[in-house]
């Protein structure tokens, strides 16, 4: 009992030591590194949350689960992150992503007004895609 509980004290102080990275770069959560591109980083996470959304025009069928709206929160937040590093010409429709996606990201939205954002949404996104190719 006393190993055990001997191993359970020096253990967090092993794994704090050993988290020192090759790398100077900042990690982040998604496993992103700062200097990774920013369009390969936006484009991402937008085709990831792409998976789940009805084909465009189909709106009005998108069901807003868990999941989704999760897959939209991470737009946003590498939105935040990568996008101002986009090109100049991006910059409208980044910040159209980055509002709509916040709003996208709450469940306490009323549907109407995510069906309206999601629109709004994948037009601004497309434009990102097209512009980062």
């Amino acid at each position: 009992m006393k190993r055990l509980a001997t191993v359970a004290l020096i253990l967090p102080v092993l794994l704090v030591g050993c988290q020192d990275d090759a790398s100077s770069a900042a990690k982040f959560s998604t496993g992103g590194d700062p200097t990774d591109s920013p369009c390969a980083r936006v484009v991402s996470s937008i085709g990831y949350a792409g998976l789940m959304l009805e084909p465009a025009g189909r709106e009005e069928r998108q069901t807003f689960e868990d999941a989704l709206t999760g897959r939209l929160a991470e737009v946003h937040g590498t939105t935040l992150e990568f996008g101002p590093r986009l090109p100049d010409s991006l910059q409208e429709a980044v910040e159209a992503v980055r509002t709509t996606t916040e709003g996208l990201s709450k469940n306490d939205v009323p549907r109407e007004r995510r069906v309206a954002l999601l629109k709004r949404y994948r037009e601004a996104a497309d434009r990102i895609v097209a512009g980062c190719r």
